[in-house]
């Protein structure tokens, strides 16, 4: 039996605390935890259409790995296939987080159609009536009218997919660790991470600029600091659920602090 109600702690996310304990625990093997995150990178980003259904597994075998390892446990390199054990429950919280995803596909779609209509409006204006951003007409409206709701439409998918991927958070490994279903592993992740939303935008801002770094290195660069930025996202889960076991869910958890800054001083 397990718990149908798994703790967590609330406001314990270290964020910068994270980022130098995914440093710490992959740069003894960071060649593996770099091919790990290239092959899942690109199951998940260079394979059309079959890569929301691989989101999921893939993403849950990264999470086995990093988990694995913060116990100390050995790690290899097809260890990162343990998510297709779980593949129907990680697949469905993996196409049901990328709803945003997919709502942009068709949002940019329909901007760029729309782009195109707007540009031959405005240019069939300029062509046959010198006045036609003087005085409104019906071309004028019709494409103010796209405008704003191309900028609109921008906004609001922009303030759902912060929102989604918030709720998101620690779906993924919740689905890999426990026995629960994914409905049930979306909800706990919504309550986890809403009541750890400070610490889950200041690692997101974090992530964000160690990818950037990557970038300026020449573009490729954001490949050798993705490791980090994935397994920084493990150990925020961690602290959040600390020592979390499906066969072992009643145990008192251990302090919110033991996976925060500490990981690694003194190796």
């Amino acid at each position: 039996m397990y718990d149908p109600n798994p703790q967590f702690y609330k406001g314990v996310i270290d964020a910068s605390g994270c980022i130098s304990n995914a440093w710490n625990l992959i740069k003894p093997n960071y060649g593996l935890y770099l091919g790990i995150s290239l092959l899942a990178w690109f199951a998940i980003s260079c394979i059309p259409c079959a890569n929301v259904f691989l989101l999921g597994p893939m993403m849950g075998g990264v999470y086995f790995v990093a988990l694995r390892a913060m116990k100390g446990e050995p790690v290899e390199f097809g260890m990162m296939f343990k998510g297709f054990e779980k593949f129907v429950p990680l697949m469905v919280v993996g196409l049901i987080q990328s709803i945003p995803s997919i709502i942009y596909q068709g949002f940019d779609a329909s901007v760029r159609i729309g782009g195109v209509s707007l540009d031959a409006l405005t240019k069939g204006g300029r062509g046959g009536d010198p006045s036609f951003f003087q005085s409104p007409g019906p071309d004028f409206a019709i494409a103010s009218g796209v405008l704003v709701v191309i900028i609109v439409g921008a906004v609001v998918l922009m303030i759902f997919s912060i929102v989604w991927a918030i709720t998101f958070a620690f779906a993924i490994p919740i689905t890999m660790e426990q026995n629960i279903g994914p409905i049930d592993a979306i909800k706990l992740s919504g309550r986890a991470a809403w009541g750890n939303v400070g610490g889950i935008i200041v690692l997101a801002i974090l992530s964000f600029l160690l990818a950037l770094v990557g970038v300026l290195a020449l573009c490729v660069g954001v490949f050798f600091v993705l490791p980090v930025i994935w397994v920084a996202w493990a150990f925020a889960y961690r602290q959040v659920f600390p020592d979390l076991n499906p066969s072992d869910f009643r145990r008192e958890p251990p302090p919110p602090d033991a996976y925060q800054g500490s990981f690694g001083q003194g190796m």
